[in-house]
């Protein structure tokens, strides 16, 4: 080996090493096992996230191992309850929940609510649609408000748990019609999937939720979209409340929380944790894929936007009479 090959050899070596370094670092998780823990039943939205902070976490190795743990029922206060006792100062432990579950505590008169959990980070948005089967002779929403207009006790609607995102988007849209929310025919389930099923089967005229939780049969054909609730269209095809003529728009945004009993440096680590996934290309994908918006809100001021959630949801509900 020449004199030129062997500096050359020499200043590699550092390079090489600082490399190895870099990547052994890259490689060590922030956390060598994550529990997840989801207050509904697979198949919504909840769990549609989750299954999400798994795969990307997992993928960029900020995590060695992810544990799935779902109990569902009444819009997150069955299962909330639970995540309370058993994931008390366990730093390993994140709850998914969302909107739903501050209009659920509220209506379902709920000993605990999500300002009794820590907030980590606010994650997604997404709007919601109102579809129906493709038999349907509800053409377009004009014909579905005219129905409920004329008639709300005769149009079942299908949706999350009472008391939440969808069933508050009901009643504002029949208080816009001039109608009561009390008239409302909606059916509760314990999330999308069931309200899927439903509408699939005929069993309700018409129903609401997240878009990713519909919009696969929707793109095949095996359900009508009529409207979102957002500030956005769901496709070219598919206006917004607001465009034609209801001044309504109320998106679901979901999230992550900890349990009571933390440290302030561990509360720090669960949303670092978040912060390194939310920049991740993975997680960029994962909106994509699923069709949310990007609502990234992390640790205190979170809490602050839920405070304000909580406060807005009560009077809405109130207003509503649906507490």
């Amino acid at each position: 080996m020449n004199r030129r090959h062997v500096l050359k050899s020499a200043l590699a070596l550092p390079a090489l090493a600082y490399g190895l370094s870099s990547t052994s670092a890259q490689a060590e998780p922030l956390y060598p096992s994550l529990r997840l823990f989801i207050p509904a039943n697979p198949g919504g939205g909840w769990d549609g996230l989750g299954r999400a902070i798994e795969h990307v976490t997992r993928q960029a190795h900020l995590v060695g191992s992810v544990q799935v743990e779902n109990v569902g029922g009444a819009g997150g206060t069955v299962g909330l309850p639970r995540f309370l006792a058993q994931y008390r100062s366990r730093p390993e432990g994140l709850m998914v929940a969302g909107s739903v579950m501050v209009g659920a505590a509220i209506a379902n008169k709920s000993p605990a609510g999500v300002l009794d959990v820590a907030p980590v980070a606010r994650l997604t948005e997404e709007v919601s649609v109102f579809v129906v089967p493709p038999e349907s002779p509800l053409r377009t929403m004009q014909d579905l408000l005219a129905r409920l207009k004329e008639n709300p006790g005769a149009v079942s609607v299908a949706g999350g748990s009472a008391g939440g995102t969808e069933h508050i988007t009901l009643g504002l849209i029949l208080k816009a019609l001039g109608r009561s929310a009390r008239e409302a025919s909606y059916v509760a389930y314990s999330g999308g999937g069931p309200a899927l099923a439903a509408v699939l089967g005929g069993q309700v005229t018409a129903a609401i939720s997240g878009i990713s939780e519909f919009g696969e049969q929707v793109r095949a054909g095996r359900l009508r979209a009529l409207a979102t609730t957002g500030e956005r269209r769901a496709g070219p095809d598919v206006p917004t409340l607001k465009e034609i003529g209801l001044d309504v728009a109320l998106p679901t945004w979901r999230g992550v929380f900890c349990a009571p009993g933390l440290t302030a440096a561990q509360k720090a680590a669960l949303v670092t944790l978040m912060e390194r996934m939310h920049a991740t290309p993975e997680w960029r994908e994962a909106l994509q894929q699923r069709g949310w918006d990007d609502a990234w809100l992390p640790g205190e001021a979170f809490g602050r936007f839920l405070a304000q959630e909580v406060a807005s949801t009560t009077t809405v509900l109130t207003e509503l009479g649906l507490v």
